[in-house]
């Protein structure tokens, strides 16, 4: 399907309604539509990618951003499809431009537009994969220059240490940013922020212990409250002040990506000066937090403790150094308690401490969220992406190997089901085939993990490089016959890997095989690391869109109504800058129980904006929620009459279910209110997820 006939990128148009409507001449129009996704470009056509997508709604969105995976093992493939689902769902565009959430809506304790920093580096890591840079490239820019950078209250329910959004929680900022530019090749989006980096870095410095040459953090705002450390002290919720592996790997990871930016931009002596400062850590992280009996990092509590003594029990935390190559070979004996059946071993682990903790499974059944022992995917991520260091970028080691890699991706993956379908929430019971922490309404497809990251880097073995290069080192079982993953958007070119150990599964020869841009740069007859030059390619120039309809915080203008509205949903959802198609209210307006033949949703926008680019996503449950048979759009006039818009194109001419509906309108008109009518011949309810107006 070409490119310009795609449907969507956010929600298309039902029925739409503009207040004090004028035409605007032909001369002010754009030539030819926007288009809603990124082009792909060359590549090859191994799969069958609308058999992967079967069921999904708006698949020409993932068709344009996702890399396609075939996986001998289904569990890990379906959960690797199931969560691009819900990071589109997480992806909200706002006034500052697109954010990645980590709820279905915003919680009282979260910055402006319901941002939560504490899940931010997975959400950049997991996005990185994606074709379409402006998610990330507005995300980014919402933490280091918007709102999400901006001054909160120094308070004990949002951190009375710190008085930014940005340091509500400890957050891999520069790290993070690096490891998204290794991707796709935009050093210059790095290097360009680097001011705002080193800022981001240099803020911890009041939790900076001089005598000790480590960082303090309280578990609570590395997003880890009721731990086996706070628990140890006289506040087990927002208690336990301590030097932990957490906040200070962070700091040893961005001041090395810091130092690699200010390379790149030529400044090598300061470059030195971050370089001695993730060195100084590494050597205090080693010190003192780093316990040669047990062959653990482990919790150091700030507050009487004249020795510094180390807690005797060993967190999932002791793993993070290694997520950032902050640890020496010499200690890789920590990762035998990762397998240890009294260590963290479980079937829907790793546990967040040590069974053999006094405090594995305090409390952990009265309610989230404990973090005392429940498996926890955003803990789980570390891990992993943790050990896939261990395993591919360290020397040869007996603690842990491949298979214990893809056991537990396997059990990660394996975890994220509820009723037998994909599903992942906030916290698991680490030995119960249920979720512990699971609130109706606010953890359904919760956003604050990764783990198709893991499968591409981890178990796929793509490891991104900063140079002009791309290195494959896979993970996969030794009796995988075959694998592939397809159309990577890597440094600015489609990298495509295929594993075939006869040559039958897809029919281009035995053995590894890599394309780049669709042509053949690489065979070889086994799964050892390989190193492979890809020179960078063209990026691609993305336009700057804003949708006009969009209303995070629900105040003010835009306002939207409707003429009937079921009691549990809201005309206001359907303008909240996300698009949400689970069968959960507060994702979306419905007309469901309206004693209407037909049902209408308006926006009024508080000022005249032009009009030419409307899309919307009707929502259908299968059941009494539908697609509608067809809709109308409106704009309200100067007489204050509704009247169609003139001059639409619509793709799909009519509505389908589980594509978006654009509206194209041309030339475009200059409105202040829309009102959109979509109708079922039948005379049943109607829903939308998203309505824009998009310029």
């Amino acid at each position: 399907m070409p490119l310009g006939h795609r449907v969507r990128w956010s929600v298309l148009g039902a029925t739409v309604a503009v207040l004090a409507a004028t035409v605007v001449s032909p001369s002010a129009a754009a030539a030819a539509p926007t288009p809603l996704y990124p082009a792909v470009g060359a590549g090859t056509q191994l799969l069958d990618h609308r058999a992967k997508l079967a069921g999904f709604v708006e698949p020409e969105w993932y068709e344009a951003n996702i890399p396609f995976v075939d996986l001998p093992d289904q569990t890990i493939e379906d959960t690797y499809y199931y969560r691009w689902r819900t990071y589109k769902e997480a992806l909200k565009y706002t006034s500052e431009g697109w954010i990645v959430s980590e709820f279905l809506g915003p919680v009282g304790y979260s910055a402006p537009h319901g941002g939560i920093v504490a899940a931010a580096g997975h959400h950049v890591y997991e996005g990185r994969w994606l074709r379409d840079h402006r998610y990330l490239d507005d995300y980014l820019d919402y933490w280091l220059r918007g709102s999400g950078a901006g001054p909160k209250p120094a308070t004990d329910q949002l951190n009375e240490n710190t008085t930014d959004w940005a340091h509500q929680y400890s957050f891999w900022a520069a790290d993070a940013m690096l490891a998204r530019a290794s991707v796709d090749g935009r050093f210059g989006f790095a290097v360009d922020r680097l001011p705002e980096l080193e800022k981001q870095w240099a803020t911890w410095s009041p939790q900076f212990n001089a005598e000790l040459g480590l960082y303090w953090q309280v578990p609570v705002w590395d997003a880890m409250e009721y731990t086996a450390s706070s628990y140890q002290s006289d506040d087990p919720y927002h208690g336990g002040e301590g030097f932990r592996p957490t906040l200070n790997a962070y700091q040893y990871g961005d001041a090395k990506a810091i130092a690699s930016l200010l390379r790149m931009r030529g400044d090598r002596r300061q470059a030195k000066d971050y370089e001695n400062d993730a060195n100084a850590l590494k050597a205090a992280m080693e010190s003192h937090l780093w316990d040669a009996d047990a062959q653990f990092y482990k919790h150091v509590m700030r507050d009487g403790n004249p020795g510094r003594e180390q807690l005797e029990d060993r967190e999932q935390i002791g793993f993070i150094p290694w997520y950032f190559h902050m640890a020496p070979a010499a200690n890789s004996a920590a990762w035998a308690q990762l397998t240890d059946p009294a260590g963290f071993a479980a079937a829907f682990g790793p546990t967040t401490v040590e069974r053999r903790s006094p405090w594995f499974m305090h409390d952990a059944l009265l309610g989230c969220c404990r973090w005392s022992g429940p498996s926890w995917p955003f803990a789980t991520s570390q891990t992993l992406t943790a050990l896939a260091n261990l395993l591919i970028d360290y020397p040869a080691q007996s603690s842990v190997d491949r298979d214990d890699y893809v056991r537990l991706l396997r059990g990660y993956a394996a975890t994220q089901r509820k009723n037998g379908v994909p599903y992942v929430a906030e916290a698991h019971h680490p030995d119960e085939d249920r979720w512990l922490y699971d609130s109706p309404g606010h953890s359904e497809d919760y956003n604050h993990s990764t783990f198709n990251d893991l499968v591409l880097s981890g178990l796929l073995g793509i490891r991104p490089q900063e140079g002009e290069r791309a290195r494959l080192a896979p993970l996969v079982p030794a009796d995988w016959d075959h694998f592939a993953v397809e159309n990577v958007p890597y440094h600015g070119r489609n990298l495509s890997v295929a594993w075939d150990r006869d040559g039958t599964r897809y029919g281009q020869g035995a053995g590894l095989t890599v394309w780049l841009d669709g042509k053949r740069v690489h065979r070889q007859a086994d799964l050892k690391p390989v190193d492979l030059k890809v020179k960078t390619g063209r990026p691609q120039s993305l336009p700057t869109a804003v949708d006009d309809l969009v209303n995070v915080a629900g105040t003010g203008f835009p306002s939207a109504t409707a003429s009937h509205t079921w009691p549990a949903d809201s005309p206001a959802d359907a303008i909240d800058g996300q698009d949400f198609h689970l069968d959960v209210p507060t994702t979306r307006w419905t007309s469901y129980g309206s004693p209407n033949r037909e049902d209408w949703l308006a926006v009024e926008l508080g000022a005249a904006k032009p009009v030419s680019d409307l899309r919307l996503s009707f929502y259908d449950d299968g059941g009494g929620v539908r697609t509608p048979d067809r809709f109308a759009v409106e704009y309200r006039n100067a007489a204050g009459e509704w009247v169609s818009l003139p001059g639409q194109t619509r793709v799909p001419p009519t509505p389908e279910r589980g594509r978006l509906n654009r509206v194209l309108v041309d030339p475009p008109v200059t409105a202040d209110a829309l009102r959109v009518r979509p109708v079922r011949d039948d005379g049943g309810a109607v829903g939308i997820t998203a309505f824009q107006s998009w310029r």
